[in-house]
């Protein structure tokens, strides 16, 4: 299933979910999940990463306003497209949940500045999980929005 908005697309695989929203006052927010996503949820999916299962796999993609696009938290250029399991650290989630783990990856595309968050569980296995993520990341298309 293909979603768009706001310049953003991604094709999504069977059995994934996913929306393209954006808060008031906000800027844009791509959440993709292998499970059912909440009706509504904060930037990093909050909700969605609290209620995933050990087999889950969610991934946030957040943007920034455009001025931040050329500084140095930003530098990285474009969308990370593969993601390992040495990559992610139960550390690194917003909340530390047993067997799970995450990132964030902060790059900028199209003059764009983006966050990705990625959380994965561990069953069948963090690697599986992660390729399901690769899979998804590699249908995600950034465009220039208009009028920049």
């Amino acid at each position: 299933m293909k979603l768009s908005g706001f310049a953003l697309a991604i094709d999504l695989p069977a059995k994934w979910e996913g929306r393209i929203f954006r808060h008031q006052g906000g800027e844009p927010t791509m959440h993709a999940a292998n499970f059912a996503l909440p009706a509504q949820d904060g930037n990093y999916g909050a909700k969605a990463t609290s209620a995933m299962g050990h087999a889950g796999a969610f991934l946030a993609i957040t943007e920034f306003e455009p001025e931040l696009a050329n500084t140095p938290l930003f530098a990285h250029t474009g969308l990370p497209r593969r993601i390992r399991p040495a990559d992610l650290s139960p550390r690194a989630m917003m909340r530390v949940r047993t067997g799970f783990a995450g990132r964030q990856w902060f790059f900028h595309e199209r003059n764009r500045a983006f966050c990705l968050y990625v959380v994965v569980g561990k069953e069948p296995s963090r690697i599986g999980l992660c390729s399901q993520v690769n899979d998804v990341l590699d249908s995600v298309e950034i465009d220039r929005k208009p009028g920049s």
